[in-house]
């Protein structure tokens, strides 16, 4: 619910084509679609079109410099640099915490099912292969500016 009692709108896009009007949003919130940085430009200025003075942008992305996904992740995207992205981040005027979220599942195919959707199919299984158990720690970067 809005502060004047209007429902709140959920609206789904595309980052380079955001269907919204000039100024017209308050916050705006993607996951894990910006983490690897560089290249997501185009979407950044689509977030800057359509938010209005004032308003605040949240992106949660993977954070491959800890956790065992974060290992997971930098194994399966060897070019991935997590120190070239902060830095992305940094100059964009974006600040970052990080936090460890954990992913707990009743059942083992549950967790394959999840591993083998966000990581190609020979990490998937080799990261599968080197974990027991049924949870995995999970570490994301909160990045937010207000505009």
């Amino acid at each position: 619910m809005l502060p004047d009692g209007r429902p709140a709108r959920v609206v789904a896009g595309s980052a380079e084509a955001l269907p919204l009007a000039d100024a017209s949003v308050d916050v705006a919130h993607a996951r894990w679609a910006y983490f690897f940085g560089p290249g997501c430009e185009p979407g950044l200025a689509e977030l800057a079109r359509v938010l209005r003075p004032g308003g605040v942008a949240c992106l949660v992305d993977n954070d491959a410099t800890r956790s065992t996904f974060g290992a997971w992740f930098t194994r399966a995207y060897p070019a991935y640099d997590p120190v070239a992205v902060q830095r992305f981040w940094d100059r964009q005027g974006f600040r970052t915490e990080a936090l460890t979220i954990r992913w707990t599942f009743e059942h083992r195919e549950d967790l394959e099912a999840v591993v083998r959707i966000e990581l190609p199919p020979g990490p998937a299984e080799a990261a599968l292969a080197e974990h027991d158990g049924l949870a995995v720690d999970y570490a994301v970067a909160l990045r937010w500016r207000r505009y």
